[in-house]
């Protein structure tokens, strides 16, 4: 879980279908945007962080499913 806020910049890791993933925030988003072909329906109260891994692959996930390295 997340413990502290996060911000751009800030190493994080997250539970993926190859196990763990690595990588660093990219951007909190509080409104609704497309990521992969797929909508992201973050809001104010429910936020989502964009990250991106070591390889450059992005994506979007709750706080709750993100641990600051």
């Amino acid at each position: 879980m997340a413990k502290a806020k996060l911000k751009a910049g800030d190493p994080v890791t997250w539970k993926s279908h190859g196990g763990e993933a690595h990588g660093k925030v990219v951007r909190k988003e509080t409104g609704r945007t497309r990521i992969k072909g797929h909508t992201v329906a973050a809001t104010p109260e429910k936020p989502q962080y964009i990250v991106e891994t070591d390889e450059g692959k992005r994506a979007a996930h709750r706080p709750d499913a993100l641990s600051k390295e």
